[in-house]
């Protein structure tokens, strides 16, 4: 018998959890170690989770403190709007080698630990280079967990890939959201400095390296060495597909690209927007986070609801609609309706966990998974990067909202026309 991860099949969902060559139990549903293992890694993928944004959504809330405080452009502060995209596709490509060559937990954890050192350098930093180099170094350890998160789900709940990517997802949304809201208050309470603001997040995620440690070791999480019984050496299983050529790998890379560029356009940009508008600073920053925390329990439900589905486009299209109509209700009226369009935002941004669900159900293998959350990750990302920074330059040259608002809805419809194709009941293997 294989030791390759248990498949998404239904027919056989369920079969026994295999085992390594050792007689060590290689899921968290077998007796002994791997029951406080498979425990160990739900709170650290709910810890993880958690500071996977707040590195993004606190600089959101202080983009106008910080653009002042360096003397940043709209120009240079698009640039900074587009970072992270580009760190998670630089960064993501190197995750499934770091895998294989550490196992999954210990990239995590050594992810988180670079979260912290760059949140505390950023806050430190006296020069736009310094704070772009400190926020790659962040993005770095977030672009790494990003890739991994739906492996390490895959590896160890097999059987509960839907409601633990739910679990993980709703974390997300969860640390999304009260940096979002929380750091314009933490900054007057420690001062008024931006620094301290920004910095204070280091302290999330120095906790969420704790769990991990522990996981280091555990090789037998490595999806490079499925099959090897946690020797490092191959053994009979399935080979990995070749995702490149699978058409279904390309729409759910262009749909996570679309999701991703309307996602860091409304945490990079909505609070400015909102400000523009007349809208506080403070009452910006909590309607980002209204925006951010509809993803708590839907972040929960959705994937849940997507793995009983054979075809997830229905989810796709009503998502994408709530974004559709957010988007025209900002550009028609960002103040006067600025709540509701907040929540229309907040549940097309619920894209990400059904993305990260359709991952996992699109191979049936924990080695297609890694290849294919790299690729769909990586790709992704870097189809999301130019949106941002599109967006800071038509707001600085167009002098208003109106026009950067309206190319905001408008990707919306090549949104749901790639995220339908993605949803299609196949796996990468079938095409490979």
């Amino acid at each position: 018998m294989s030791d390759e991860p248990q498949t998404l099949d239904p027919a056989t969902r369920k079969q026994p959890p295999t085992r390594s060559s050792a007689g060590a139990p290689d899921s968290p549903a077998s007796p002994g170690p791997a029951r406080w293992i498979g425990a160990l890694v739900a709170v650290g993928l709910v810890l993880s989770a958690l500071n996977l944004r707040p590195a993004i959504t606190s600089l959101g809330a202080l983009l106008e403190e910080v653009s002042a405080g360096l003397h940043m452009s709209g120009s240079v502060a698009g640039v900074l709007t587009s970072v992270p995209p580009l760190c998670f596709a630089v960064f993501g490509i190197a995750a499934p080698r770091l895998a294989r060559r550490f196992g999954p937990a210990a990239v995590v954890c050594a992810g988180m630990a670079a979260i912290a050192a760059g949140l505390v350098l950023r806050s430190l930093a006296g020069s736009t280079p310094a704070f772009l180099a400190a926020s790659a170094l962040a993005l770095m350890g977030i672009a790494l967990s990003n890739i991994l998160m739906p492996v390490l789900v895959k590896r160890y709940f097999p059987d509960r890939i839907g409601s633990m990517t739910g679990l993980y997802s709703m974390a997300l949304a969860l640390g999304t959201s009260v940096a979002a809201a929380a750091t314009v208050p933490l900054t007057d309470a420690l001062g008024g400095s931006w620094r301290l603001g920004l910095g204070i997040w280091a302290v999330l995620a120095a906790l969420a390296v704790l769990p991990w440690i522990p996981l280091i070791r555990d090789r037998a999480a490595d999806p490079g060495t499925a099959g090897s019984g946690g020797t490092g050496q191959p053994a009979a299983a399935p080979a990995a597909p070749r995702v490149a050529r699978s058409r279904t790998a390309w729409a759910l890379a262009c749909f996570f690209g679309l999701q991703a560029t309307g996602a860091y356009i409304t945490m990079g940009w909505m609070p400015q927007i909102f400000r523009d508008a007349g809208v506080p600073a403070s009452t910006a920053g909590v309607l980002l986070a209204v925006t951010m925390v509809m993803g708590v329990p839907l972040a929960f439900v959705i994937p849940g609801l997507a793995s009983r589905l054979r075809h997830q486009g229905p989810i796709v299209v009503a998502l994408g609609l709530c974004g559709l109509s957010g988007y025209t209700g900002l550009y028609l009226a960002p103040a006067g309706g600025a709540w509701v369009w907040a929540v229309l935002l907040g549940i097309s941004n619920c894209s990400f966990p059904l993305a990260l669900t359709m991952i996992g159900m699109r191979s049936r293998t924990g080695a297609g998974v890694v290849r294919l959350s790299a690729f769909a990750q990586s790709v992704g990302y870097l189809i999301s990067i130019p949106g941002p920074l599109l967006v800071g330059v038509l707001y600085q040259h167009s002098g208003g909202w109106g026009l950067p608002v309206a190319l905001m809805g408008g990707l919306m419809i090549p949104q749901m026309i790639v995220g339908v194709l993605a949803g299609r009941d196949r796996t990468v293997e079938d095409e490979c």
